[in-house]
């Protein structure tokens, strides 16, 4: 009997605990689903925001689904997929980011019957995989290309393409205001990739409509010193000198020591200083140039001999700015101020400081590479222009993608509804099980229409039907129809300018498969028990520290039991 009985293996740590199978499965979509039911009524047109507050105080109000990921701070480790596949829309086309995190809940929660049937995940992530290849492919043959118009055209058909992303934010009222000026924008850059080429500034007070474009740099009015008042504020084609060093007496920085044996000596030591300082401002005022910045501070003495001479200066200028104007103008960044020669000075038509809200801008204007422009934003809460800079983020994005690619398919649920039907049509020719797991993968795409008429308060349900009869028809001419959010009905989504570039939606539909095969094929979760201990040893004592004054390695606050 003795031998019969077998040893007790133990592998892991004692207090690991392990999940796994089905259950596993279950428990992990359910969390992916609870994930996007966070953000489901932030989509469309009509979609709600979210107001969230941070462990700091700080107030957030937003509805671009990767600004609510990233601040819900996530730890179910398989709904971070979710959140990392919103970052990576955003980072990678700027919007879709809401669609993005439904379409892989949605896929999962499609699959979920079939698990807890008995069906092998690996079966259902080969037919997702299939049918993800199907829909891009398809995408690609109904886009519509915009190459090959005038600039006229062209600008006409980006404008919507920003309109139809700005509608659904909350300056979505004022689409037809901003989106003009986000063309202009992205075409000023021209085929610049940086994006820190165009600038937003923000600045309270006034409408959202008293915004404005600059056709090149604008930036706030930096610390100044004495004299900056007899500073003429405007040039018209000025030089621009752009430093990276101090103008303004400075001790040495290294500790010197100097014995004098003579006390007249000290004079022609203070002297030197003084020289050293009036030598350098003379050749900035001799290389010609009218306005001299600096990424250093310029002193109150340099300030003043600039003044006197009629030379605008400005010290601290952030480095993201100054590089701007680098770009703008023309000019290199120097880092001393000897041999100073015509070519790295920059150059533009027009510089004026003007007064914008209870702000000061240095505005450079109608410079000759034109490659930067700067959006002024103007509105009532701080929170809500905040708002309008994400919103404006995501249709720089659009436009610019929209530029590259140059192809457009119809929004409004259209394009998913029409990949849904052809799907559907296609599982009909598959024999096997596969044909239920394309035509689930079919549905899961209708959840885009549904949640557009759920936000906007319509009937899902009468609206999808209209829809369907409506993509069904054989001769095609149904293929752009998608819901219209004005009227609770259907309608022509190309012919009413609801456009998007296609490359939104094959980015949103390759990374929302991919998240849901990725969990489909998760099988066990083992949580260490180690980690969770050692995190919380680490909060323990940073607390206990701070909680008694000392530092925070003094190791357990008082109380603390020992782990």
């Amino acid at each position: 009997m003795a031998t019969m009985m077998q040893p007790q293996i133990i592998l892991l740590k004692e207090g690991t605990d392990t999940s796994q199978g089905k259950p596993q499965l279950v428990s992990n979509i359910n969390a992916c689903t609870a994930v996007a039911d966070v953000v489901r009524s932030t989509l469309g047109p009509r979609g709600m925001d979210k107001l969230i507050h941070d462990e700091k105080g700080n107030t957030t109000i937003s509805n671009d689904g990767a600004t609510i990921m990233k601040l819900l701070d996530i730890i179910h480790p398989a709904a971070k997929i979710l959140v990392d596949i919103a970052k990576s829309q955003d980072s990678e086309v700027g919007d879709g980011t809401t669609t993005v995190v439904l379409l892989a809940a949605e896929f999962l929660k499609e699959a979920k019957p079939f698990i807890e049937d008995g069906v092998h995940p690996q079966n259902l992530i080969r037919s997702y995989r299939t049918a993800s290849y199907l829909a891009i492919e398809k995408v690609k043959e109904l886009a519509v290309s915009i190459e090959g118009k005038s600039l006229e055209e062209k600008k006409s058909l980006l404008a919507k393409c920003a309109a139809t992303t700005l509608s659904s934010k909350l300056i979505g009222g004022e689409k037809d205001f901003f989106a003009p000026m986000v063309v202009d924008a992205v075409l000023a850059i021209g085929n610049d990739d940086r994006l820190n080429m165009i600038g937003i500034k923000k600045v309270p007070g006034g409408t959202m409509r008293d915004s404005f474009l600059v056709n090149g740099v604008a930036f706030k009015k930096t610390f100044s010193y004495a004299g900056f008042e007899q500073q003429p504020k405007k040039f018209v084609n000025p030089q621009i000198l752009l430093l990276n060093i101090e103008l303004e007496l400075k001790s040495e920085k290294e500790n010197a020591e100097i014995r004098l044996s003579d006390p007249s000596q000290y004079q022609s030591i203070v002297d030197a200083e003084w020289n050293i300082i009036y030598d350098k401002l003379d050749k900035c005022v001799k290389s010609g140039a009218k306005i001299v910045l600096s990424r250093l501070a310029i002193g109150d003495l340099a300030t003043q001999y600039f003044a006197d001479r009629d030379i605008f200066c400005a010290g601290r200028v952030t480095e993201e700015d100054l590089q701007r104007v680098a770009a703008a103008t023309g000019g290199t960044v120097q880092t001393t101020v000897n041999n100073i020669i015509d070519e790295v000075l920059g150059t533009c038509e027009c510089f004026e400081e003007k007064q914008v809200g209870n702000e000061r801008f240095n505005i450079f204007s109608g410079c000759p590479s034109g490659q930067t422009a700067t959006i002024v934003l103007r509105g009532g809460a701080d929170q809500f222009i905040e708002e309008a800079e994400r919103s404006l983020h995501d249709a720089i994005m659009i436009v610019r993608r929209a530029l590259k690619n140059s192809t457009v398919v119809p929004g409004g649920g259209a394009i998913d509804m029409e990949i849904s039907r052809y799907l559907r049509q296609h599982a009909r020719t598959i024999a096997g099980k596969s044909q239920l797991f394309i035509n689930s993968y079919a549905k899961a795409l209708e959840v885009i229409p549904r949640q557009l008429c759920d936000n906007a308060g319509f009937d899902a349900t009468d609206v999808l039907n209209k829809l369907r009869q409506k993509h069904a028809l054989p001769s095609g001419e149904g293929a752009p129809y998608g819901v219209d959010i004005n009227t609770g009905g259907i309608s022509d989504s190309f012919a009413n300018f609801v456009w998007e570039p296609a490359v939104v939606k094959i980015n949103a539909i390759n990374a929302a498969t991919e998240a849901a095969c990725l969990i489909l094929s998760v099988d066990e979760t083992v949580k260490n028990p180690k980690s969770e201990s050692a995190q919380g040893e680490a909060a323990a004592s940073a607390m206990g520290g701070r909680g008694r004054g000392g530092p925070a390695f003094r190791g357990r606050g008082r109380g603390m039991r020992r782990r």
